[in-house]
């Protein structure tokens, strides 16, 4: 199963805004096993949505430099339920970033309306910092994630560098 809960990015304002797209599908592995007979996409995936569009948006206005993690939901409030045929739209806002953290709002919508709210807090690792032994390696931005953006940007005329996060 594949760990990516965006498709694509629709919109891309750096520093300032991202918007990601996720079409649920019922060949979704997931979808299979939660609420059988009643498929949904659970809401622990529709905050790591938000956290992979706020992530991006965060680790892009730094450059790609560190890993970004997740380190707090400050609020994820929903609406109803999303379903195989909806489409999921996730903007996110840059509040604020510092050389420590990171703060987004986050907007949660269904087919076009709101239907939540995922507000986030996420710390940056430096990559140098052994006294946490993580890997020297950005283990965050991995290809995939940096190719979403990658097409957003081709798509729109902005190239990105091919040496972002290494």
């Amino acid at each position: 199963m594949r760990w990516i809960w965006i498709d694509a990015f629709v919109e891309f304002e750096s520093r300032r805004r991202a918007s990601a797209v996720k079409n649920i599908s019922r060949a979704e592995d997931y979808l299979h096993d939660h609420f059988s007979g009643y498929p949904v996409m659970p809401a622990s995936l529709l905050i790591e949505g938000m956290a992979q569009t706020a992530g991006i948006l965060v680790g892009e206005a730094r450059g790609f430099k560190e890993n970004v993690i997740l380190a707090k939901i400050r609020k994820a409030e929903f609406d109803g339920y999303a379903v195989p045929g909806d489409q999921i739209r996730f903007d996110a806002v840059l509040e604020t970033i510092d050389d420590r953290a990171a703060a987004t709002t986050g907007l949660v919508l269904k087919n076009g309306n709101a239907m939540g709210k995922v507000d986030l807090i996420f710390s940056h690792v430096n990559q140098a910092d052994r006294s946490l032994d993580l890997p020297d390696e950005n283990f965050v931005f991995t290809d995939q994630f940096l190719n979403l953006l990658a097409s957003f940007r081709s798509s729109v005329g902005h190239g990105i560098p091919t040496d972002v996060g290494k």
